[in-house]
């Protein structure tokens, strides 16, 4: 379920509807081959279908979306090589982040990623998945914004947004994928002002998440092929 965030008072209807739609794709609130209509967002969001039409099209110009021949719209789905590749640039940019803004971090910084990993665990422990994908990504937007200008977040995002929907699938079968804490890694390297420890947590968490769980989810398919 598409869940909206709050409108901002000076932001437009078209604004809105791009952010929250943008958001929910990054947050694997979509899930991959899911179709998306305007009446069924419009009715969702509560709004008119002019700026649930102009969203998705900036949308599908980002590559979050995809347009079939019949004009329908809907999530792409990722083949192996194609989520390969999205994953290993997701490691070579949020590292060299990562590595960048460490020297920005301040302890109020620290103190609310801190609070994003607890929220992260939380949602692990009680089964909510859908939290568990925000908070994970809050907790990296945390940390790359932290450097004054950076270039890299906007490139990161747009990764994000292709590797989004497989974050649900991720989060569903994390506590058998995913054994170790990256992000309490992340945060002691953080401490330790340790820039190639907290490469390897970033590394090791996309790896050991969204990567375990996408393999996994090609080498089922790969299964019931063989025996369909």
């Amino acid at each position: 379920m598409l869940v909206a965030a709050s409108r901002e008072t000076s932001e437009s209807a078209k604004q809105w509807v791009y952010r929250v739609l943008r958001r929910g794709i990054m947050t694997g609130q979509f899930e991959p081959g899911d179709p998306v209509t305007i009446n069924g967002l419009a009715e969702t969001l509560g709004v008119s279908a002019m700026p649930v039409r102009e969203a998705l099209h900036r949308l599908v110009a980002d590559g979050a979306l995809e347009l079939l021949d019949n004009r329908r719209v809907r999530v792409p789905d990722l083949d192996p090589q194609r989520f390969e590749e999205v994953l290993e640039a997701r490691v070579a940019l949020e590292t060299r982040a990562a590595e960048r803004a460490m020297p920005f971090i301040d302890e109020t910084r620290l103190a609310r990623m801190r609070a994003f990993d607890k929220q992260a665990d939380q949602a692990l422990a009680e089964g909510a998945f859908g939290r568990l994908v925000e908070a994970n990504f809050d907790f990296h937007r945390c940390l790359y914004e932290a450097r004054p200008g950076t270039v890299l977040l906007p490139l990161i995002e747009s990764l994000w947004l292709r590797l989004g929907p497989f974050m649900r699938r991720a989060g569903e079968t994390l506590s058998e994928t995913y054994q170790v804490d990256r992000h309490a890694e992340a945060l002691v390297a953080i401490v330790k002002q340790d820039a190639e420890a907290l490469k390897a947590a970033i590394a090791a968490d996309i790896r050991d998440g969204a990567g375990l769980l996408g393999r996994s989810h090609f080498e089922r398919i790969a299964a019931l092929g063989k025996t369909a």
